[in-house]
């Protein structure tokens, strides 16, 4: 392949402009694409199911139109994957469970649709927790995905398979679902760019759903420039989402290189001196706002004690919405059903018995427990209350703060298995992402250091206002381009 160095290395704006420029081909991409996952894949487990007949029948379409010299879709043949929650007609939803191992997609996602219009290639469906409930993509009835900087290490999750697929160059973009961190954590451990968009921004319609009031999908990428570039093709109302939301989408690269000159940054102080956070983090997100503060903005901290609480209420309300959401896998309809049942009862029990794994079984309990009679108000009543504190302190913070900072994840990427065996320590892996989904507020994670002692990526977390990811990614863009890291890792 001729004046094609390093396809599995460029940018979205770079494949478009090569593809337009006839420097190469989409169906290039593609094959370069998938020689790279043969490459690297079995070593990582990104993903749960590789779809080459979508790629190349799409790549054949953007093909069709240079041709013809028609003007290219903004992701024009972008190698593009898809966490495996999310439904596209032509490939299985499993959800990295064994109750759905065979359910096959009978509809399109929205917001994956609107990607696959903007040009994007579907190169595959991506490993995750099951049902997303997890922080180390190793609650996967498929096997566990490795972190492609230290194979040793988890990728984080629940969209560990969606990150992973990006660091290791197997893609160029993915997208994730993110109920409580379930993207920002582990970009922050694979070092990718991951953001959460404002809750309603994003159409939830085809995703499986974890917690209906939390969940939200949003891109992994390698550039604040290509997650902004995928923020603009998912956004925008979907009349089949009742919780999508009638806003304007402006065009999320206009204002990129507007750099960061008076504009407001709050360092969450507070946050940092949780119990947990690693010292190498705490020093990276205060160097990450000194470098912000010489670029040009006005740098404060402020203390959000309501926050800390966001774990507790988490860990009810989600779990009690799953409890939910999760009661229609009963092996009636459709998923895993055992063949010899005594009697109907013995069929919901043993099929779910069967079919949900062990995190997914003991979050349905918490669930149903926190929503049961005589607890209802106790728990849930009062999560959500907590959840109404959570919301007007960070209102009360956006009115002295154009963005706010804080870490991404409190660790570096933890071994697999360390913390397998303690549901607790997992939980806090999500300790300073939580907060954001409870108040429904946009979230980016990009890369900001490296360990000195393990090498591994160390994610900030910058969290914008209600519908303004656009200030929040000028800031990531800003921050991204002074640091200018080197974030391949070895295992690319």
């Amino acid at each position: 392949m001729s004046q094609k160095t390093d396809l599995a290395g460029l940018s979205a704006r770079a494949i478009r402009e090569g593809i337009a420029g006839k420097r190469f081909s989409a169906g290039d991409v593609v094959e370069a694409t998938y020689a790279h996952i043969d490459v690297h894949e079995p070593g990582i487990h990104a993903f749960n199911e590789l779809t080459p007949d979508l790629a190349r029948a799409a790549a054949a379409h953007i093909d069709a139109k240079v041709a013809a010299g028609e003007e290219l879709p903004p992701l024009a043949g972008v190698p593009a994957a898809l966490k495996d929650n999310m439904n596209l007609v032509g490939t299985h939803t499993t959800c990295s469970s064994r109750i759905l191992s065979d359910f096959k997609s009978p509809y399109d996602c929205t917001a994956v649709r609107r990607l696959l219009d903007a040009g994007a290639l579907p190169i595959g469906k991506c490993n995750m927790d099951e049902f997303a409930f997890g922080s180390s993509t190793e609650n996967s009835a498929f096997g566990v995905t490795h972190n492609p900087w230290d194979l040793s290490r988890v990728p984080g999750g629940s969209s560990g398979g969606s990150a992973a697929a990006v660091a290791a160059r197997m893609v160029t973009v993915s997208l994730g679902s993110d109920t409580g961190g379930s993207i920002r954590q582990p970009g922050a451990l694979t070092g990718t760019v991951a953001m959460k968009p404002t809750y309603g921004r994003v159409s939830r319609y085809g995703i499986v759903a974890f917690a209906s009031s939390l969940d939200q999908i949003g891109p992994f990428s390698r550039s604040v420039e290509d997650a902004a570039l995928v923020l603009n093709a998912i956004s925008g109302h979907d009349d089949t989402d009742a919780t999508s939301v009638r806003e304007p989408v402006p065009d999320f690269t206009a204002t990129l290189g507007d750099g960061v000159k008076g504009l407001r940054v709050g360092l969450v102080r507070d946050m940092l001196d949780l119990e947990g956070c690693a010292a190498e983090v705490r020093e990276a997100t205060e160097m990450s706002v000194r470098t912000l503060e010489s670029l040009g903005a006005q740098v404060g901290e402020i203390d959000l004690p309501m926050s800390q609480h966001g774990l507790a209420a988490y860990y009810i309300i989600g779990p009690a919405e799953a409890s939910s959401n999760l009661a229609r896998f009963d092996g009636i309809r459709y998923g895993h059903r055992v063949s010899d049942p005594s009697d109907v009862v013995d069929l919901y029990m043993r099929s779910r018995a069967e079919g949900f794994g062990p995190e997914t079984i003991r979050r349905i309990m918490l669930g149903t427990y926190a929503l049961s009679a005589g607890y209802y108000d106790a728990y849930y009543g009062t999560a959500q209350k907590t959840r109404t504190l959570i919301t007007r302190e960070f209102d009360a913070a956006f009115e002295q703060f154009d963005v706010l900072v804080t870490p991404t994840s409190p660790t570096v990427a933890f071994k697999i298995g360390e913390k397998a065996e303690d549901p607790l320590s997992m939980y806090l892996s999500d300790v300073f992402t939580i907060p954001l989904n409870l108040a429904g507020l946009p979230g980016v994670s990009i890369p900001c250091a490296k360990s000195e002692s393990t090498g591994l990526p160390i994610g900030v977390q910058i969290i914008g206002k209600h519908f303004d990811e656009a200030t929040m990614l000028r800031v990531a863009a800003a921050l991204e381009g002074a640091l200018d890291l080197d974030m391949r890792p070895p295992a690319a």
